[in-house]
């Protein structure tokens, strides 16, 4: 696979990542044995970024990854995040942003990891009570110190990434964005990106499962899966959610490709390094064959015609969520 600079710092990653979360949270299913299949799988196809984070579990998955990965670990980026503090037992306490559960929680991880750095450690949510100068100073030590060699942030507004970059140098910020999911160029969150040189990586880039084509009905969805409880998978947005994957899906198939591959390439296109994520070794495959797929100009317009902003029924998150995301 193509490798990229990801942001202005000097990060090179491949053209597209892994999204480790599913693996061990919110969506179920998965199995340590397939999921570790699936990231081997991801190393053999020359996926070099692996997204994980301090919750996902919590810190189940940071250990996942450090078993899957194993001596190639220096191959890769390891991506992983803070924000929530935790018990050593899991035990969620809330949202954190201070200096001093940064320097906990970077310290928690490489244990997790088992390795010495992160290659790029993002703050996972702004806490309002904390100014987030204090919050990447403290990670901008991490740095220093050589725990982690780029920072980054995730589902930001544009000023507090703007009052982020002035604090430290960011290397990634990571917001939900995909054919679904277009608000980040609306907000002004990926046009200051760019203007910052900030690589842009976006989570969720197959619609939670939409542009996947693995969602059909509510019912399609594990018990505990987190996606029950979101607006947009309720049972009459699925039904109009629906249509929009077909028109998609007549675009794909007259490249010979699949609706995943085309929203994925699209993603690629716009200039991000969007990291699916999926637990099955056949996805992986689809998935990062979405490199070298090209699309037009007239494909270009025509994907915007009947995917634009605005276009998906039902909100992206619940009120709380959405709220928590507005940092």
């Amino acid at each position: 696979m193509k490798q990229i600079t990801l942001g202005s710092q000097g990060l090179t990653t491949s053209a597209l990542g892994l999204g480790c979360m599913g693996m061990s949270a919110f969506y179920g299913g998965a199995t340590e044995a397939g999921s570790i299949e699936t990231i081997r799988k991801a190393l053999d196809l020359g996926v070099t970024l692996f997204d994980t984070a301090e919750a996902y579990g919590p810190f189940e998955n940071e250990k996942l990854l450090a078993r899957a990965l194993g001596a190639d670990r220096g191959k890769v980026v390891i991506a992983s995040k803070f924000a929530s503090d935790f018990t050593d037992d899991g035990t969620p306490l809330g949202l954190n942003g201070s200096p001093e559960h940064a320097h906990r929680a970077i310290d928690r991880s490489l244990q997790h990891l088992g390795t010495d750095h992160v290659d790029l450690w993002y703050l996972h949510r702004a806490d309002p009570n904390v100014p987030i100068e204090e919050t990447i100073g403290a990670m901008s030590e991490a740095v220093t110190a050589g725990k982690a060699s780029y920072i980054g942030v995730s589902e930001t507004s544009a000023d507090t990434l703007r009052r982020a970059h002035a604090t430290f140098p960011i290397t990634a910020i990571q917001s939900e964005y995909s054919l679904f999911e277009r608000d980040a160029e609306h907000n002004g969150v990926l046009s200051t990106a760019r203007e910052l040189g900030i690589g842009f990586v976006p989570f969720s880039p197959l619609g939670r499962g939409f542009l996947g084509g693995t969602v059909m009905r509510k019912a399609d969805l594990p018990e505990g899966d987190a996606r029950r409880n979101l607006p947009r998978f309720s049972d009459q947005a699925i039904e109009a959610n629906l249509r929009i994957v077909d028109a998609l899906r007549l675009i794909a198939k007259e490249k010979n490709i699949t609706p995943a591959q085309l929203a994925l390439a699209w993603a690629i296109q716009a200039g991000t390094v969007p990291i699916p994520g999926t637990t099955k070794v056949s996805r992986m495959e689809e998935n990062a064959a979405a490199a070298d797929i090209e699309l037009t100009s007239e494909d270009l317009a025509r994907i915007d015609a009947v995917s634009p902003h605005g276009a998906a029924t039902g909100a992206r998150n619940t009120e709380a969520g959405m709220a928590r995301d507005r940092g």
